[in-house]
């Protein structure tokens, strides 16, 4: 029973409460240096060589800047696409090596994750400044290599499970149209999901994109809002 105990306490200390003080902390986060009526689009799990190329083109059409927090792996395997990323003025984050939850990662996983994601992300000539954990899910280990790399925690205000394999486009708009507000950073994706979700999540923001535009919102990208 001690032993158990033990274990519970080292798990909570190690990643669950790092990872809810963190998530409750991003709540009183100052979204205030950009007076403006604005919000943030940040996209995760790309690039993908099928779907992020399609929401590049939706963002160039509306003259949009957003961020993408990339798997290193699969930057490595589309280079074409981070540079054109580069190239149209978005913000290119890290968004983990492979996509392993950061509650169960070893020490040794998590900094084996961090210099391998940033030894690929190197060689597109580029020093990444932002990381957003998979599901927002850190551990102490994380906070050491944030810290060692000088990179800046992402969360988000409004995350609506676009990755869904059940959720459908005109859901997703809705739940967009009700969700986000002036200052809101909106957590979607353009990789991984089910049943071509990143299509779905496209597909959603060609409905969502006008209706912001004529409200008068602009549209920031992370490094706005931190530096």
């Amino acid at each position: 029973m001690g032993i158990f105990i033990c274990l519970v306490v080292l798990i909570l200390s190690y990643s669950i409460i790092p990872t809810y003080y963190f998530k409750s902390k991003f709540k009183t986060f100052n979204k205030d240096k950009i007076k403006d009526k604005y919000m943030c689009l940040t996209f995760d799990d790309g690039p993908d060589e099928k779907y992020t190329e399609q929401l590049l083109n939706l963002l160039e059409r509306y003259n949009i800047k957003a961020t993408f927090f990339t798997v290193a792996t699969f930057a490595e395997n589309n280079p074409n696409i981070i540079k054109r990323m580069k190239e149209e003025g978005h913000t290119i984050g890290l968004h983990s090596l492979e996509h392993k939850n950061g509650l169960i990662a070893s020490p040794i996983y998590t900094d084996k994750d961090f210099k391998g994601s940033l030894d690929i992300m190197k060689n597109f000539n580029m020093r990444v400044k932002f990381f957003r954990p998979p599901w927002g899910h850190i551990n102490l280990r994380t906070l050491s290599n944030l810290k060692k790399y000088n990179l800046k925690l992402v969360l988000w205000d409004v995350i609506i499970g676009d990755w869904k394999g059940d959720i459908t486009s005109d859901e997703i708009a809705n739940r967009l149209l009700k969700e986000s507000r002036n200052k809101s950073i909106i957590c979607l994706h353009d990789g991984r999901g089910e049943n071509e979700a990143p299509l779905r999540t496209i597909q959603a923001l060609e409905k969502t994109l006008p209706i912001w535009l004529r409200e008068g919102y602009k549209f920031v990208k992370v490094e706005e809002l931190y530096e």
